[in-house]
């Protein structure tokens, strides 16, 4: 009776810890199939997955040229478009590491140039957009601003926080 106990209990940590795992390939092998572009030792190897296929990143920024995929995958943006959009998220990437590295500004400047860095390559992208890509694109930075706005450290509402300078 000991013995069946210990191996079922075995098997069902085996299933608990590999399940994610077989999650995570069911869902990088359906995205190497959208993608007839990239080989599939590139598109595994050499980019993060989502996390959980929910559209998150795992860990830090994602990648211009990942980001540039799902923008394309969601906005169907054509060739022009993808480059130039691709080259507006190399260099925002390049101003956020270079914020992130600068410790003479407080953390809270820091924070407040890096939103306008956002802003500024999202009025820049959009304007790349024709009306009905613009539309979606408009959806969908609201869906961001929900999500984000329970993690900015206060109520969801800004409560009696003062708004960022207005950029210049």
């Amino acid at each position: 009776m000991l013995k069946q106990s210990l191996i079922a209990l075995v098997a069902a940590g085996v299933i608990s810890i590999a399940a994610p795992y077989v999650a995570a390939q069911d869902n990088s092998s359906m995205s190497n199939g959208q993608s007839n572009t990239q080989s599939n030792s590139q598109s595994t190897d050499q980019q993060a997955p989502p996390a959980q296929g929910n559209g998150r990143w795992h860990h830090g920024p994602p990648d211009p040229a990942m980001r540039t995929q799902e923008l394309t995958r969601k906005l169907k943006l054509n060739a022009d478009q993808q480059t130039k959009v691709q080259e507006i998220l190399q260099t925002e990437k390049s101003q956020m590491e270079s914020l992130r590295q600068d410790t003479s500004s407080s953390q809270q400047d820091r924070r407040a140039k890096m939103m306008g860095i956002r802003q500024n390559s999202d009025s820049q992208i959009r304007t790349l957009l024709d009306s009905t890509q613009q539309k979606k694109w408009d959806e969908m930075q609201a869906k961001r601003e929900e999500r984000m706005g329970g993690r900015r450290g206060g109520p969801p509402n800004g409560g009696d926080q003062q708004a960022p300078p207005p950029q210049q």
